[in-house]
């Protein structure tokens, strides 16, 4: 096994017993030379691997002092009216943005795109069930840490040769580019769930144990469906909030 694969080995493993709580918050990590002995590794493939683990957000390092378990990173989900609005938008804050800037999270994002017949969507958008959608395939990340899975279909009827179908769809994001095309949003719904993780999602969120959030947030235009999006999120690493005017 190469020094590369040792130390992920080894983060990998201290990671599982932080999950399982072998180590509860505020902890210390076993020190070095205990850790080296434990592992039969150099104390560089340690440090390595300690390191790994603070990157991921799970260990604060102190100097002279050791390592301890830190608290969960829980993003805060902002209210959905806020966190969509179009002021956000025309200020270049998409939702995940802008509860990076709320909370202080640096934020990235992978995305991928490509298209697939409607099939099982095509009753909820009112298409054909060969009509073709265009998929924008996410991975939300906070720190580095992944904690969002999102998947958005939208109707290639409307994304055809359009900004929405590159990875990188611009200033505001989808909805800025939806409006731009004439499809003023007027109206979300969401559906919120909880079940456990199938196995990409626990590859993809790197995940050990817990169940996870489920949003579909479908996005209207005057009546239209013109988004669906199916979100995904660790139930240990993110809260959702709602409010609303009591009548």
């Amino acid at each position: 096994m190469n020094a590369t694969a040792r130390y992920k080995e080894i983060a990998n493993i201290l990671q599982v017993e932080i999950a399982s709580g072998a180590w509860g918050v505020g902890d210390k990590l076993p020190a070095e030379p205990e850790l080296i002995k434990r592992f039969e590794a150099s104390r560089t493939t340690i440090r390595q691997a300690l390191a790994e683990l603070r990157d991921a957000g799970l260990v604060q390092m102190k100097h002279g002092v050791g390592v301890f378990v830190s608290p969960p990173r829980v993003v805060k989900r902002l209210d959905s009216r806020e966190r969509l609005s179009r002021a956000r938008r025309e200020r270049n804050e998409g939702a995940f943005l802008a509860e990076a800037k709320a909370q202080g999270f640096a934020p990235t994002s992978s995305v991928r795109v490509w298209f697939e017949p409607a099939q099982d969507f095509a009753e909820l958008f009112g298409i054909e069930e060969t009509a073709e959608l265009c998929v924008r395939d996410r991975v939300m990340r906070a720190d580095g840490k992944p904690v969002m899975l999102a998947v958005s279909r939208l109707p290639r009827e409307i994304t055809r040769g359009t900004a929405l179908e590159e990875v990188d769809t611009g200033p505001g994001g989808a909805f800025a580019r939806l409006e731009e095309l004439g499809f003023e949003l007027t109206s979300h719904e969401e559906i919120v769930g909880a079940r456990m993780p199938d196995a990409n999602e626990k590859q993809m969120l790197e995940l050990t144990s817990g169940p996870v959030l489920t949003v579909q947030r479908r996005t209207y235009s005057n009546g239209r469906l013109v988004e669906v999006n199916d979100m995904v999120m660790p139930g240990a690493s993110y809260e959702l909030r709602y409010t609303w005017d009591a009548d």
